[in-house]
């Protein structure tokens, strides 16, 4: 077996952890997992493969906002630990009536704080009942870790399950990636919260079809250029994203916007580590410009900082975005299902001037707690 081999069938067996849910569990999931007679169920996802549960998993660890969100919306308690809390945007929460998390008061830690080590894993392994990430994410990123340190953690009896989808840009990714709802599928599962899950596919498909009545035809809609800011707050350059299938770009794939890099020679960041200056920006010249890095300030706040620095450059001053006010908080990196909800909504204001609500937030807030009736 070589350090090199993808991690991408393996079978787990939980051999500790509370048994919740007995009652829900009695009948037979569907096809993506199965029970037996004593509780143990199996749910099979690329990378991982099947990952055997002996009871519902009570505690976790998360990667960012993406399985983070998921997990919270299924109604879990947080995680004990996500790779950077900073990317996990629980700011957003807020406007759901009922639903707070701050992650100060529950201890939330970062894994990702300094360098990411498998001492860390182990650690946490005696806490928590699964690992909500994807190994290969941990292995492709980082210079010291190999195949036998996951199995490693994973003998502690605490599995890995995850696929990483917010982005499609790592060469390392050789398996299926996943839409956001897809892989929300898969983790109902894993906490056996399946109902949770089909009420928020239907009220995501509702919301699918209020935004399918404000999408303007191809020819009227912006063109947009996401960028990552250097420095943070008075930008020279930006490191450009492509809008690619990823998670972390659904809200602007489901408002159909176009890329105002796609058919340039510019490449997306993670292919050849792409600066853009003003200068080419204002040879391309997007109708907006879609900011990252800001998802902490409010809208007062960035333009006070970021808009405001553009507006006094002698040449992004030049640029049609900032000449109209045209320049946003562009998103995080990692959503999950109903951060995407509040990004899709305020995304739609941005660059098609929609002002009412295009989701019942309360109806959001009685998923989470349960009431599902």
């Amino acid at each position: 077996m070589t350090d090199q081999r993808r991690w991408t069938r393996r079978t787990v067996l939980r051999t500790s952890g509370a048994i919740a849910g007995v009652g829900a569990m009695a009948g037979c999931l569907d096809s993506l997992g199965q029970t037996d007679q004593e509780n143990e169920y199996t749910v099979s996802m690329p990378p991982v493969g099947d990952v055997e549960f002996s009871g519902v998993p009570e505690t976790w660890a998360a990667n960012n906002g993406t399985w983070a969100g998921m997990g919270v919306a299924l109604g879990q308690d947080p995680p004990e630990a996500v790779y950077l809390t900073e990317r996990f945007h629980t700011q957003h929460y807020e406007e759901i009536p009922g639903l707070s998390i701050d992650k100060e008061d529950v201890g939330m830690d970062s894994l990702w704080g300094d360098e990411l080590t498998t001492e860390e894993f182990l650690e946490l392994s005696e806490d928590v009942d699964v690992f909500i990430m994807d190994p290969n994410f941990i292995r492709g990123r980082t210079d010291n870790w190999t195949e036998d340190d996951i199995e490693t953690i994973e003998n502690t009896g605490t599995p890995f399950f995850g696929n990483s989808i917010f982005s499609r840009g790592y060469e390392w990714h050789d398996y299926d990636y996943l839409t956001l709802y897809e892989a929300f599928e898969y983790l109902s599962q894993v906490f056996q919260e399946e109902d949770r899950y089909e009420a928020f596919e239907t009220l995501h498909d509702e919301f699918q079809n209020e935004l399918d009545d404000i999408v303007p035809p191809e020819d009227e809609r912006p063109s947009v250029a996401i960028m990552w800011p250097q420095p943070a707050e008075e930008p020279e350059t930006f490191s450009p994203y492509l809008i690619d299938e990823g998670t972390s770009f659904k809200q602007w794939q489901d408002l159909g916007v176009e890329d105002a890099f796609a058919t340039t020679d510019v490449e997306d960041f993670h292919d050849g580590r792409t600066e853009v200056d003003y200068e080419l920006l204002l040879e391309i010249d997007p109708d907006v410009l879609l900011i990252r890095a800001h998802e902490q300030k409010s809208a007062d706040e960035f333009s006070d900082t970021v808009v405001s620095h553009m507006e006094n450059h002698n040449v992004a001053s030049e640029l049609t975005a900032v000449q109209n006010g045209d320049v946003y908080r562009g998103g995080p990196l990692h959503q999950g299902p109903i951060v995407n909800l509040v990004l899709t909504e305020r995304a739609a204001q941005q660059v098609y001037g929609v002002d009412e609500e295009l989701f019942d937030r309360d109806r959001v807030g009685d998923i989470v707690a349960g009431e599902l009736s």
